[in-house]
């Protein structure tokens, strides 16, 4: 009886550490959205949905300005908001792409507390506006990720018929990333937050173009890898160099070619629609 009071402890600590490191190691939102699209001389326009659960969410619509080729969904990562993310955003829009980059919920103007399910709702809801504000593209819709956001990006598309999925710095599971930030412990720490995009990759039909640069110091290159070996095809690695948050912009003329070449294998050319 002894022993099994002692076992039940113990899985109630893993439990309870569990937790903790879930809200403190997965989720970084900053409600106070300092830097918008105009900075850059981007024109953009707030737009307001809600997830299915009537959770209210935020996020900017950046049209390319010109008949454009196709739209992206923006899924960005566990720190900040999107006001942190217009530079690359003013990198992406030189694909000719309108954008709709949203928050999650927690994060900038969005209403609620983030968790894994509700990051996944947020994004289908994200994906159903951005075909509601842009028809023309509805057929055309490219989902976007980085670091968290490719995790959230490949379980949406799992979920909607995406033309096609681009993802950046993304990480196998967050059972692997705590390996990762706590080795000593003997188990994968994460139990209430999964991301585990290693198990569903397999079974992605979507086209995909996967970037991992080999100096991320926050995600191994090695998970990024891992991931792309076990995805299905249609696929594409790019290789990058520099850190986890500079890297596209050492060499964001790449970036982008290597994007445009993805986005030509799928069908969409670099000319401008009419």
């Amino acid at each position: 009886m002894l022993n099994f009071f002692i076992i039940i402890a113990l899985l109630l600590g893993i439990f309870l550490f569990g937790s903790w490191f879930e809200r403190r190691n997965v989720y970084f939102p900053d409600r106070n959205i300092t830097v918008f699209p105009d900075a850059l001389g981007l024109s953009y326009k707030d737009v307001y949905f809600k997830a299915s659960d009537g959770t209210e969410l935020h996020g900017w619509y950046v049209p390319s300005g010109v008949p454009a080729r196709a739209s992206f969904l923006f899924c960005h990562g566990n720190a900040g908001n999107i006001g942190d993310r217009i530079e690359l955003i003013s990198i992406l829009h030189g694909l000719n792409v309108n954008i709709l980059i949203f928050d999650y919920r927690g994060y900038g103007n969005s209403k609620g507390v983030p968790s894994e399910n509700g990051t996944y709702a947020d994004a289908e809801a994200a994906y159903e506006k951005l075909r509601e504000i842009d028809p023309a593209n509805k057929d055309r819709i490219i989902l976007y990720g980085r670091s968290m956001g490719g995790a959230v990006a490949v379980e949406l598309a799992r979920r909607v018929d995406a033309k096609g999925l681009v993802t950046d710095s993304v990480f196998t599971s967050t059972g692997d990333m705590s390996k990762e930030v706590y080795p000593i412990l003997p188990f994968k720490i994460s139990l209430m937050v999964r991301y585990d995009s290693i198990s569903k990759i397999s079974r992605l039909k979507t086209p995909k173009l996967m970037i991992h640069s080999t100096e991320d110091e926050i995600v191994p290159f090695a998970q990024g890898k891992e991931l792309f070996e076990k995805a299905s095809e249609p696929k594409d690695f790019y290789r990058m160099r520099g850190g986890h948050n500079d890297a596209v912009f050492m060499q964001s003329e790449e970036y982008l070619r290597r994007i445009n070449m993805f986005l030509e294998s799928l069908g969409i050319g670099s000319e401008d629609r009419s």
